[in-house]
């Protein structure tokens, strides 16, 4: 479908006036963003990419048919609307007529009629079958398993093609589940979801994502040049608004998008401080004062004690138990700061539910195991049981990166007063501690727990997915939260494989940790999730 000449000559003057920045500063709008970017992409493929700087530049360069605003809720993007079957297995989307691929193949910056086409349902369908294909390896597809005939393809035992996801015309789109999944529509916001175009994937032979001419735009920037030399500086990726992005969702307020990409987070702060980038994404707030600078926290991470399955001490279920029953988190609270406070449970606060924090729906103080007699008791059994006398030489492997180790201290001298003997903290480098556990040299370690995605599952699937927590889980844990058909449902199968954790006493939580982004004063509306790390510019505001 071509849009008419009249239409377009709007399009290529509204190019013309971006390129000449001839906007509005005094609202805020068309800024030509100084942003950055921790390492080089590794990929823009959607259906594949996993880093933080390759979900940053996906979040503005495509767009889904459902989205996550900033409240939380799930709303129509690029669907116009959608309905789902009586039994909740069968969801139905309209496409918007009005969302477009865009290729500069001239990389004149001028939008012209032959560069621009309809995104189709088809788009998706390809999309959402490769994301299937055990041959692609996608991070993602464990994501999608409850799409219909998904896990018979997984196993190699029939086609993608196979898969229940139809495109009755252009307009239309129709995905088939196993049985009703109350977090399907979340699925189909996550960029896994956005759309694939067949015959550009086919055009990239073989490197889809991997340069500036092997993606195209659906979203609100376009890609206009990638440019990285591993040996070299200067390196940048530099976007451009994509004004044949006429989905009228939300208007895109930035111009431009620089990425200078950097080696390190330490790298990215000395950018920040010579305001050479607008903002970035951290771990660690200090030592940006709020009065200063945009400080916006969300608590996305849980720190919880792991065991080492082969320990001497811990192999054993007593030991672990009386360590979980040892940690009072009232008495750790007096002594944290904002960057922490403690957790009771598993899921952290940053996980929504039909727009609210899990945690505001389900208290997790009904998880408390705090018990210095049953602790006491448990670890004369548990020491009696390995033949130890004492715990000599037992330390906490804690990244120093991760956790400021003083909020341990609390922790630490409980547990002698408990125990009547001294478990130590031993502070690594993050490149160390990450050597450690997957060599198995600790017996106790702090470990940061994080979905891969936003949603309770994402989280508690790290069980599932990563060896040194595998020991923690007790079968199938996920299985029974992809069938729920409602958000009750899921509340309380949320609830329930928390409490079987937490009572097997292989994860221990003990704080929910924040997630920074820093931004400078004059900024408004940027974006970040958490949980993909991906920063969000396309309602972003400058007042500089």
């Amino acid at each position: 479908m071509k849009k008419t000449p009249l239409i377009m000559s709007v399009m290529i003057l509204a190019a013309l006036l971006t390129g000449c920045g001839n906007e509005d500063k005094g609202s805020g709008t068309g800024h030509q963003y100084k942003a950055v970017l921790c390492g080089n992409p590794e990929s823009l493929d959607p259906q594949f990419a996993d880093d933080p700087s390759s979900n940053t530049v996906i979040k503005n360069l495509y767009s889904g048919l459902m989205s996550v605003d900033a409240g939380g809720n799930i709303v129509c993007c690029n669907a116009e609307s959608y309905t789902v079957s009586e039994d909740g297995t069968a969801y139905t989307f309209n496409l918007r007529d009005d969302n477009y691929w865009f290729f500069d193949e001239n990389d004149n910056d001028v939008i012209e009629e032959d560069e621009y086409f309809p995104v189709t349902a088809k788009d998706y369908v390809f999309a959402l079958r490769r994301v299937l294909d055990p041959k692609m390896k996608s991070p993602y597809a464990q994501d999608f398993s409850c799409i219909k005939n998904a896990e018979i393809i997984e196993r190699g035992l029939i086609d993608p093609s196979e898969a229940e996801i139809y495109a009755p015309d252009d307009r239309t789109l129709v995905v088939v589940l196993n049985e009703p999944n109350a977090e399907f529509l979340y699925l189909m916001s996550t960029p896994a979801a956005y759309p694939c175009n067949e015959e550009f994937f086919d055009s990239t032979k073989g490197r889809y994502g991997l340069d500036d001419r092997s993606v195209m735009s659906n979203g609100a920037f376009f890609v206009r040049q990638w440019f990285y030399d591993p040996y070299g500086k200067n390196n940048i990726l530099y976007m451009k608004r994509n004004d044949a992005d006429w989905s009228k969702t939300y208007d895109i307020y930035p111009a431009l998008l620089s990425f200078s990409i950097e080696r390190s987070e330490e790298d990215i702060r000395a950018v920040f401080k010579a305001e050479d980038t607008e903002c970035f994404t951290t771990q660690n707030r200090n030592p940006y004062n709020p009065k200063k600078y945009i400080v916006e926290g969300t608590a996305a991470t849980t720190l919880g004690l792991i065991f080492n399955p082969e320990d001497r001490f811990f192999s054993n279920e007593n030991m672990r138990r009386a360590i979980a029953y040892a940690v009072d988190r009232g008495k750790l609270a007096k002594d944290l700061d904002s960057d922490l406070e403690p957790a009771y449970g598993i899921i952290p606060p940053a996980v929504n539910l039909s727009g609210r924090s899990y945690r505001e729906l389900v208290s997790d103080r009904s998880f408390d195991l705090f018990d210095s007699e049953k602790a006491q008791n448990c670890f004369t059994q548990g020491r009696s049981e390995v033949g130890a006398e004492s715990l000599e030489g037992v330390k906490v492997l804690v990244c120093g990166g991760t956790v400021d180790t003083a909020a341990l201290h609390t922790l630490t001298q409980d547990w002698q007063s408990i125990f009547g003997t001294y478990i130590g903290i031993d502070e690594v480098t993050e490149e160390e501690y990450n050597r450690r556990i997957e060599e198995g040299d600790y017996s106790i370690a702090l470990y940061p727990l994080k979905g891969e995605l936003g949603y309770g599952t994402s989280v508690l699937a790290q069980f599932e997915r990563i060896p040194c927590l595998q020991y923690a889980a007790d079968g199938e844990l996920t299985a029974p939260l992809r069938k729920c058909t409602d958000t009750n449902a899921l509340v309380g199968a949320y609830t329930s494989a928390e409490r079987s954790m937490i009572e097997g006493y292989g994860f221990v939580p003990v704080f929910y940790k924040k997630s920074y982004l820093i931004a400078s004063k004059d900024n408004e509306q940027i974006y970040y999730d958490p949980f993909t790390e991906a920063v969000d510019f396309r309602l972003a505001l400058n007042y500089s």
